[in-house]
């Protein structure tokens, strides 16, 4: 680590600036800062090394620098945001390493008759549901309705089902919650599989209209339709699967931080994570794209061998750049994980970030978010076994 101005260590505040009312701090690549805002670059970063740099914000211009991440690179939000300098000051750090496995697939009969399951219906429903409500932000009464409504929802799974809970991770420093499902493992219940991904959505910044029926009512519509299959299917897992609906993943991963810290602080063993980040919109040939960058190249592998074994759908990869999903949030933590995505990087939804991310502008279905709903069925079974 090094500072702004040498290698002597934290900056000191630039005489004159402001301090943020409500500070956070944020870690991005250097090379990207010329291409954003000035007026948000109010000092020297806090701290930096030869890759990554740690700047201090106020809450408020999170959304500023998403958006502005998002115009620059076509991805977004591109950095990781912290309450603490000390969470952020470990992004200069090496993030350790995930346990090496062995992935294996001996499940066919339960993969088989649990993907029968999968339907198309559901998942086009919740989308529709989710993308109703005004927006889905992190700070927006709306965004914060949507949460308590999606906890309702899935304790619907729960019922008559001891073995299934549902609760909210409350977070902080900011309203909206992220939601969590447990279905506890029968014989391992102690290691743990993620599947889910993030509930927030935002046009632009600020409290505008954003249905985010694509970025992400998609992603978690695909979650609901993994746990609404499983559960309705009577399947119990070996090992605990955790369905989780991430808050504020829009303005650099601030839920999904949060958790993967959080287990990483309790020891929790998790075999692996599985991220569901925009998966509705068919814009390139193939059908499932894994990121490469910031994920488990193993888990990469065993996710692919899922597909030709069990769906038949065509397959390739590409790379997103720094904090581009929930994935990252794993990854740092020392976790395997991985994003199957809809689409090669630059040909994903244009419709994103607008109040035009409707489901009409996926196809009016739900047709390509099934194969990853399928793929996080497959997933599941194999891997809490």
């Amino acid at each position: 680590m090094e500072s702004a101005a040498s290698a002597g260590g934290l900056v000191p505040d630039v005489p004159g600036r402001p301090a943020p009312e409500h500070p956070v701090w944020v870690s991005l690549e250097k090379n990207e800062v010329g291409a954003l805002d000035e007026a948000l670059f109010k000092g020297l970063p806090v701290a930096q090394n030869k890759r990554i740099a740690i700047y201090e914000f106020d809450d408020a211009e999170l959304g500023r620098l998403a958006d502005g991440m998002r115009r620059s690179f076509r991805r977004a939000p591109g950095f990781h945001a912290y309450a603490t300098l000390e969470a952020a000051l470990e992004d200069l750090k090496e993030p350790p390493a995930a346990p090496q496995r062995a992935y294996s697939m001996d499940q066919a009969a339960r993969v088989n008759a649990l993907l029968a399951q999968v339907k198309e219906e559901p998942i086009a429903d919740l989308i529709t549901t989710l993308s109703a409500y005004r927006n889905r932000g992190y700070r927006s009464a709306t965004g914060v309705d949507a949460s308590k409504w999606l906890q309702q929802r899935w304790a619907r799974f729960a019922e008559g089902r001891p073995h299934i809970s549902v609760a909210p991770f409350k977070h902080a420093t900011f309203p909206q919650e992220s939601v969590v499902v447990t279905m506890l493992g029968s014989r391992e219940p102690e290691k743990v599989v993620v599947i889910g991904g993030h509930l927030d959505c935002v046009a632009g910044y600020g409290d505008r209209p954003a249905p985010g029926a694509d970025d992400n009512a998609s992603g978690v519509a695909a979650t609901h339709e993994v746990l609404r299959a499983l559960a309705e299917g009577g399947y119990r897992p070996a090992k605990t699967i955790k369905f989780i609906a991430f808050a504020a993943e829009e303005v650099g991963l601030l839920g999904s931080g949060e958790i993967a810290a959080a287990f990483k602080r309790d020891g929790v063993k998790v075999e692996g994570m599985l991220n569901l980040d925009m998966v509705n919109y068919k814009g390139s040939q193939g059908d499932i794209y894994f990121v490469t960058d910031n994920t488990s190249a193993g888990q990469n592998a065993f996710l692919g061998g899922l597909i030709d074994a069990y769906l038949g759908y065509s397959w390739g990869e590409f790379k997103c750049g720094y904090g581009c999903s929930d994935h990252a949030s794993w990854t740092k933590n020392g976790y395997p994980a991985s994003t199957p995505f809809e689409t090669l990087f630059k040909e994903h939804n244009p419709f994103i970030h607008t109040a035009n991310d409707t489901l009409a502008n996926s196809g009016g279905d739900a047709s390509h978010a099934l194969k990853f709903a399928r793929l996080g069925v497959a997933y599941a079974v194999e891997l809490a076994k």
